[in-house]
C-alpha cells in the first residue's frame, strides 16, 4: 500500500488542475488563486485552471469541491468565510470540517477601518465617541450579511458597547462607492480594496484590524492599539481539497504550495494585496479553520446573524 501511494504522488499530475474561486474574476481571491497557481502549475508540469463559481457566499463553490473526486484535479482557494460560512447557513449541502481538507495557508490581510471624509473623526477614539453620542447614526456597508465586511464590525460594536446602522450591498465595491460618494459613513474594507481610495484621499483610514501595524499603512495604528483591547481580524487565505485526498498527493500539493510561496517575486506580489505571510504546516492550518469554524460560529450564533 506504501508503494502504492508513493507511486500515485510521483505520477500525479497527468492532466489539468481545477482550481475553483467562489467569488467573481478580480476580487483578492482569484487574484491569489492566479498567482500563486500559475506557480503550482511550474512546479506539478500541467496548467492549474482557475474557474470562478461565484454565489450564495462563496458556498456553490465549496460544495462543488466538496462533491469532487478527491484525486488532486479539482482545489479551491478560499478565504476565512469558509469558517463563517458554516453558521451562517442552516442548510450547507457539506461539512466544513469533514469533508473538506485544508492544505496551504497562503497569508493573511487586516482590514482597514475608513470614513467618509464628511464624517467628523480622525481617530478611532473619536470614531468610537461619535457613536456613542449618536446611536444608530453612523450607517456601515459591507458586501452582505455575513460578509467579511459585516461580522468584523458586529464584533467591534459588540465589545465597545457602540450602535451602527448595517447597510448590505451585493458587493464591497459598491459600498466603497457610497462611502466615498457619502451615502454611508464607514466600512471596514480589505487592503486591496480601500488602498487606492486611502491614498487618493477620497476616504479617510481610522485603523487596521490585525494583531501588528500593517506594512502597507505603518503610520496607522491598530484597533487593539487605539483602545480596543485584544481585538484582532486578519482574515486568511488558503488552498483546499475534498476530505478523502490521498495524503501523499496533498502532501505534493503542499509542498509545491510553499515552494511557491517562498518566492520572492510571489510575496512582493502578495504584499502588493495586503496579505501577510507567515510558515504555517497544513496540519497548523487545519487547526487554524477548526478554531475560527468555533470561535466565529459561536459569535455568529450569539448575534443571531442569518445569511440572506
Amino acid at each position: 500500500m506504501l508503494a502504492a501511494a508513493q507511486a500515485l504522488a510521483q505520477s500525479y499530475p497527468t492532466r489539468p488542475v481545477r482550481m475553483l474561486v467562489p467569488f467573481a474574476p478580480g476580487g483578492t481571491a482569484d487574484i491569489v488563486a492566479r498567482l500563486v497557481g500559475a506557480r503550482l502549475a511550474e512546479d506539478l508540469g500541467q496548467p492549474v485552471l482557475v474557474e470562478n463559481r461565484g454565489g450564495a457566499g462563496g458556498t456553490i463553490a465549496t460544495a462543488l469541491l466538496a462533491k469532487s473526486p478527491a484525486d488532486g484535479y479539482t482545489l479551491m482557494t478560499m478565504h476565512q468565510g469558509l469558517a463563517f460560512n458554516a453558521a451562517l447557513y442552516s442548510d450547507l449541502p457539506y461539512d466544513t470540517l469533514q469533508d473538506l481538507a485544508p492544505i496551504a495557508y497562503l497569508g493573511a490581510t487586516p482590514n482597514v477601518l475608513v470614513v467618509t471624509n464628511a464624517l467628523p473623526v480622525r481617530t478611532l477614539g473619536e470614531f468610537l465617541d461619535y457613536a456613542r453620542r449618536n446611536p444608530g447614526r453612523i450607517a456601515y456597508g459591507s458586501g452582505g450579511v455575513g460578509s467579511a465586511g459585516h461580522l468584523p464590525v458586529e464584533l467591534l460594536q459588540s465589545v465597545t458597547g457602540t450602535r451602527l446602522t448595517h447597510v448590505p450591498y451585493k458587493g464591497s465595491g459598491p459600498a466603497l462607492t457610497d462611502l466615498v460618494g457619502g451615502q454611508i459613513q464607514a466600512m471596514v474594507a480589505t487592503m486591496p480594496a480601500a488602498m487606492p481610495f486611502v491614498k487618493s484621499g477620497k476616504v479617510r483610514a481610522i485603523a487596521t484590524s490585525g494583531a501588528q501595524r500593517s506594512p502597507a499603512l505603518p503610520e496607522l495604528p491598530t484597533l487593539a492599539e487605539a483602545g480596543v483591547t485584544g481585538y484582532e481580524y486578519m482574515p486568511w487565505y488558503g488552498i483546499f481539497a475534498p476530505a478523502a485526498l490521498p495524503q501523499p498527493i496533498a502532501a505534493r500539493l503542499s509542498g509545491a504550495a510553499a515552494k511557491a510561496i517562498s518566492e520572492r517575486q510571489v510575496r512582493e506580489r502578495l504584499a502588493q494585496q495586503g496579505i501577510e505571510y507567515r510558515e504555517m504546516t497544513r496540519e497548523q492550518f487545519a487547526e487554524l479553520v477548526r478554531a475560527d469554524v468555533a470561535k466565529w460560529g459561536k459569535f455568529i450564533r450569539d448575534a443571531g446573524v442569518r445569511a440572506e
